[in-house]
């Protein structure tokens, strides 16, 4: 199957059936925000091509969204109670994410609050803040799959507009995370430094410093399933680590850790 850019002139069943799953939840009275690639084009100015369309709703709609769309004819399923649901057709799919992989970028309030109205698909419909955005995707850093560039990109689009308050309050108490991400962005695009505000790095940096003489931590966590689902399960099944993203570190069930480790994710 051939994917089109976001931009693309070419209708297809797949983007007839984007506009017809929103028009549905529009008339239910559900608030979602477009996220993924239809976002990105306007988050980092970068158009791709894409094989589905990612919406973002707060945990308290999921599932009047999907009566909805199981009301007009639509497949929809409940996929991974802490994150991810699914809307089909015969032709496409929606995701509907209410959360993360990790459970830690929870979709709340704040998403709608600070979201920005453009033009997806020929309507008028939120897209999801590119801090968020930046949030989710900072800690996807799997094998296959890692979205550094993607955090870069933001960063190079949005940096002089980013409420970088509000992102780094995001991120606690995972700020690493961030900074990790910030250090980075230094050394890819070195010409433009000033985009990430100099009180923030060195904040961050007068918190690594403070560590630095500091005992480690009592705790044996291992915090790498945040980033990947599977490269540190060794660590974390039959090994000496706790995993972070089961309480009371995490927002995880050990249910729902088995059953998001276990599922295929191809």
């Amino acid at each position: 199957m051939a994917f089109a850019p976001v931009h693309s002139a070419v209708e297809t069943p797949s983007r007839a059936f984007y506009r017809e799953a929103m028009g549905v939840l529009n008339r239910a009275g559900v608030p979602f925000l477009v996220g993924g690639a239809f976002a990105f084009v306007h988050q980092a100015g970068i158009d791709r091509e894409t094989k589905d369309f990612d919406i973002f709703v707060r945990p308290v709609d999921v599932h009047r969204l999907l009566g909805a769309c199981s009301a007009a004819g639509y497949q929809a399923d409940l996929v991974f109670s802490h994150w991810l649901a699914k809307i089909r057709s015969a032709d496409a799919f929606i995701d509907v994410i209410f959360s993360s992989g990790n459970s830690i970028a929870q979709v709340d309030d704040g998403w709608f609050e600070h979201s920005r109205v453009h033009q997806v698909l020929g309507l008028e419909v939120r897209i999801a803040p590119a801090e968020e955005t930046l949030w989710s995707k900072a800690f996807v850093m799997e094998r296959e799959r890692f979205d550094g560039a993607d955090v870069a990109h933001i960063i190079l689009a949005e940096g002089g507009n980013l409420d970088w308050k509000r992102l780094l309050a995001r991120f606690e108490p995972n700020w690493r995370v961030l900074l990790s991400h910030l250090i980075l962005f230094g050394f890819i695009y070195p010409s433009a430094r000033s985009k990430i505000p100099a009180w923030l790095m060195e904040a961050l940096l007068g918190r690594m410093q403070a560590e630095a003489g500091a005992p480690d931590a009592d705790d044996p966590v291992c915090y790498g399933t945040l980033l990947s689902w599977s490269q540190y399960l060794g660590d974390v099944l039959g090994g000496s680590f706790r995993d972070a993203r089961i309480r009371p570190f995490g927002n995880m069930t050990a249910e729902e850790v088995v059953r998001w480790t276990s599922a295929d994710k191809r």
